[in-house]
């Protein structure tokens, strides 16, 4: 049996748009209904037929759903609720995708006092967004958070888990706070690190005269897939997450000034050290089927 049978997505962006693509794939029979503030998505998700029904506001949206995904940046969350707050049908489970969650859960609670809501998470995506960019199969072998409140009806949670089960994802269940906490070392500080790299090497052009740009090499080039993530999203995450993000930065600063200062002393026992290690940490990475251990990163050499 489905776990629901009436999906309502408000944000068609790449996680949206894939979630749409998803249930549409994987759940034929289940009823999708989109809405994205921005009228220009609307039209391209009508156009790509990524929804069943593109709704013209939130409140239309959710008129008659039994799960309400919202994809939209972590900042506006409590927000986009309040506006449809008023249509939410009582026996709706509300859920959304963002990266941070103790702040997202209360967002949601505070607009939503009445609605049972069950947060998640998926960790999947791309540098590229809006509705073009999402695909049916972003979710499949990658995990989903679902991190429900304290006291949330086992039932529910249930129903949010089986629904990103159908979608491909492996579900683990966690406590928001431990979930930020864990997701700002996984994800929230690299991105930070991406974004500092790639600004430092930016003031740099007018002193290397375009040579940094010219000669990026393989590593930067990554580092520069990983900045080119959505800005809105990425500065709501610092500024939602901030505490845990702030604890991740002093440990890393801490652990910057250890190879700094091995780097200065000539200290090739601490780096050999220090590379093995997380050399090791990549093949765990591949073992647990997190990514491929295609040659160079699966970069053709046409």
């Amino acid at each position: 049996m489905l776990p629901f049978a009436r999906v309502t997505i408000i944000g068609l962006g790449l996680i949206g748009s894939s979630i749409a693509r998803g249930v549409m794939a994987a759940m034929p029979t289940v009823r999708v209904t989109g809405f994205d503030a921005d009228a220009g998505v609307r039209e391209t998700a009508d156009r790509l037929e990524i929804c069943h029904d593109v709704a013209d506001s939130a409140g239309a949206a959710v008129i008659d759903a039994d799960l309400v995904i919202l994809c939209v940046p972590v900042g506006a969350m409590g927000a986009v609720a309040a506006d449809f707050a008023a249509d939410l049908p009582a026996d709706a489970i509300v859920s959304d995708v963002g990266s941070c969650k103790a702040e997202v859960a209360r967002a949601l609670s505070a607009a939503l006092p009445n609605a049972t809501i069950i947060p998640a998470h998926p960790v999947a995506g791309t540098e590229r967004s809006g509705p073009e960019a999402g695909f049916a199969t972003l979710f499949r072998h990658r995990w989903c958070i679902v991190t429900p409140p304290e006291g949330a009806d086992a039932a529910a949670v249930e129903r949010v888990s089986e629904f990103w089960r159908r979608l491909g994802a492996e579900v683990e269940t966690m406590a928001p706070e431990h979930h930020d906490r864990v997701l700002a070392i996984t994800s929230h500080l690299p991105h930070l690190i991406a974004y500092t790299i790639v600004g430092t090497a930016s003031d740099l052009e007018e002193v290397t005269q375009s040579e940094v740009i010219k000669y990026s090499a393989g590593g930067f080039r990554d580092f520069t897939r990983i900045a080119a993530s959505d800005p809105t999203m990425w500065r709501d995450v610092f500024l939602t997450n901030r505490e845990a993000v702030l604890e991740m930065l002093q440990r890393f600063s801490e652990d910057l000034s250890h190879l700094q200062r091995a780097i200065r002393w000539g200290d090739g026992d601490a780096l050999f050290d220090l590379f093995t290690r997380t050399r090791a940490v990549r093949r765990s990475i591949v073992e647990q089927g997190q990514d491929d251990d295609a040659p160079d990163f699966g970069r053709t050499h046409d």
